[in-house]
């Protein structure tokens, strides 16, 4: 599956819910804050529409994200962090989220500044196993 620059695609085995469920937990564990939760089919149904599932966690450690977001303020349009899981026309479920080696191109921040959020894809990948 194509991704736009800077987003990678993952496939997850599990249903969105239980994707971020899942994910959900392992940062808790990790001591990373869970900002929000927004289930955004739900809310297409609230105001009678439909679409696949889609749920985004806002998630993040501001010990990580503030030193980036006082480099540079604008990193703050992609900050704290966030896991897309989402369910495609087939069923398929799928978690996107911004690569953090791409946020630091982006914002031409060092990658010792970017350290703290670089190990993102890894936590992924291992709660989708």
């Amino acid at each position: 599956m194509a991704s736009p620059a800077g987003v990678v695609t993952v496939p997850s085995p599990y249903s969105v819910p239980e994707t971020l469920d899942r994910l959900q937990a392992s940062l808790a564990k990790h001591g990373i804050k869970i900002f929000a939760r927004i289930d955004q089919a739900a809310e297409a149904r609230a105001v009678g529409l439909s679409m696949p599932e889609i749920q985004l966690l806002i998630f993040g450690n501001p010990k990580g994200g503030t030193p980036i977001m006082v480099a540079e303020p604008l990193a703050a349009l992609d900050l704290p962090l966030k896991a897309l899981a989402w369910q495609d026309r087939e069923g398929r479920v799928f978690v996107s989220y911004n690569e953090p080696a791409y946020l630091g191109e982006r914002f031409s921040l060092s990658a010792e500044l970017m350290k703290p959020i670089g190990g993102l894809g890894n936590l992924i990948e291992q709660v989708l196993r």
